[in-house]
């Protein structure tokens, strides 16, 4: 009997207007200082129990060099970095990858892990989404217009039907939506 193919969740972080970076590459924008008083806090506790959930992590090269620089915010958990360029391990939990996305799901990710999440960026998420192998989106609103920058949906060239699932207010001004991928029906 084979492993059952894991979810993976495509998760960002956005500005308002759909940006994801500025045009330099710049994220600082994402620490939000607005004040919402009917919006949940953010615990320690909620952001471990999170954390523990997730088995796998997926980005891009540029979206893990950012990481690098802005501080590993993954621990040991393992993570695999797409990318076509020769990039160096900075953590013993990486693993670098250059090839097909099925063939990823089903060789590297469907074997070991149950919840993955694919966390950056712009080009990762195209791709996920036109092979169809994206469960979920969370969509981490940011209290801000960018105005330019990269855009988290780069014209992915298809039209994908979402069911929305849940919707957070945070008491920062972030809002957060999560929306489960409908996959097309089969028609016999």
């Amino acid at each position: 009997m084979e492993t059952p193919a894991p979810k993976i969740t495509i998760h960002m972080v956005a500005s308002l207007d759909g940006f994801i970076a500025k045009p330099d590459g710049n994220v600082s924008w994402m620490q939000p200082k607005d004040q919402y008083e009917k919006g949940e806090t953010l615990t320690v506790e909620k952001i471990e129990a999170f954390l523990q959930s997730v088995d796998c992590y997926v980005l891009g090269s540029y979206t893990y060099e950012h990481a690098l620089e802005l501080g590993w915010p993954y621990g040991e958990k393992p993570v695999i970095v797409l990318t076509s360029r020769q990039l160096s391990a900075k953590h013993k939990t990486v693993e670098f990858y250059s090839g097909d996305l099925n063939q990823l799901v089903r060789q590297k990710l469907q074997p070991k892990y149950r919840n993955v999440w694919m966390v950056g960026g712009a080009h990762c998420t195209k791709a996920f989404l036109q092979a169809q192998l994206a469960d979920e989106i969370v969509i981490t609103i940011m209290p801000i217009l960018l105005g330019e920058g990269t855009l988290f949906f780069d014209f992915i060239g298809q039209e994908q039907p979402l069911h929305l699932k849940d919707v957070t207010a945070y008491d920062n001004g972030m809002v957060e939506l999560t929306y489960q991928v409908l996959k097309a029906e089969a028609t016999f």
